[in-house]
């Protein structure tokens, strides 16, 4: 597949969302709400779990099926409160020793007056900030789409895993297109240009595995899928919790760190 059809893939309507993972892989997934400061956004879900016999905390990002479900999910693109609520529960995982799971599936986050107005900027430069410095395991899965900071501000992790067909880049193709060549129309040109597809991005080392997904949109499929991720998390969740707490915020901090040494 060209990275202009992995684009595609990673936006198919029948693609399965952050929710539908969080129930197929954990069991007594119990959804938490708001940010105790605006209100709760429904582009962002997150709560407790089990992932096996480990209490874990789950975040996703959340696309809606259909089109009332997507209006209420705002399709997947989260507000200010929707990164503050996901903050205050790393927090509380942080707090009670729970490894940190998130699922990431959006656009990019909201970009209207009203978030502008309430800090989105603030909200995801905090996420990233506080995620850098959190004391707990974190595992970032890309099951879709991964734009921009509002991709970031849940995938600070010290395991970065997408999909085979799911892309992870700076802005959408589309956007790229219009500010380098004022020309929106040639979209897939700027997704062969942008490096926004797993293979990609393991090969330089952004992420740490890339996961088959097959026919994900099918049940057989979903299902193989899930239980792929399941067994890679509870790998990971292992040997991150193994670690010691200044070891992990270590190799955390050289992660990233390795990537604006890169750009200078």
């Amino acid at each position: 597949m060209t990275a202009a059809e992995k684009v595609k893939a990673a936006r198919k309507p029948a693609r399965p969302t952050s929710l539908q993972f969080i129930e197929k892989i954990f069991d007594g997934f119990t959804e938490l709400h708001g940010d105790r400061c605006f209100g709760d956004d429904k582009a962002v879900i997150g709560g407790v779990a089990f992932l096996g016999e480990i209490p874990v905390t789950v975040i996703g990002l959340q696309k809606g099926r259909g089109v009332e479900d997507n209006v209420r999910r705002n399709f997947g693109s989260a507000h200010p409160e929707g990164y503050r609520k996901s903050l205050r529960l790393m927090k509380q995982a942080e707090k009670f020793n729970r490894p940190i799971i998130t699922f990431v599936n959006t656009p990019g986050a909201f970009c209207g007056v009203g978030a502008e107005e309430r800090g989105q900027g603030e909200a995801i430069a905090r996420n990233l900030f506080e995620m850098s410095g959190l004391k707990t395991p974190i595992v970032s899965v890309f099951i879709g789409e991964g734009g921009s900071g509002g991709a970031l501000a849940l995938a600070l992790a010290d395991k970065i895993f997408m999909l085979s067909n799911a892309i992870y880049s700076i802005l959408s193709p589309e956007g790229f297109a219009s500010i380098l060549w004022k020309d929106a129309s040639r979209a897939e040109e700027a997704a062969e240009l942008m490096k926004l597809t797993a293979s990609e991005l393991f090969s330089m080392g952004v992420i740490d595995k890339v996961i088959d997904e097959g026919d994900i949109c099918c049940e057989e499929g979903f299902n193989r899928v899930a239980e792929s991720i399941k067994r890679r998390l509870v790998k990971e969740i292992s040997k991150l919790t193994a670690k010691d707490e200044q070891e992990l915020l270590i190799q955390r901090y050289e992660k990233f760190r390795k990537f604006g040494e890169f750009a200078e």
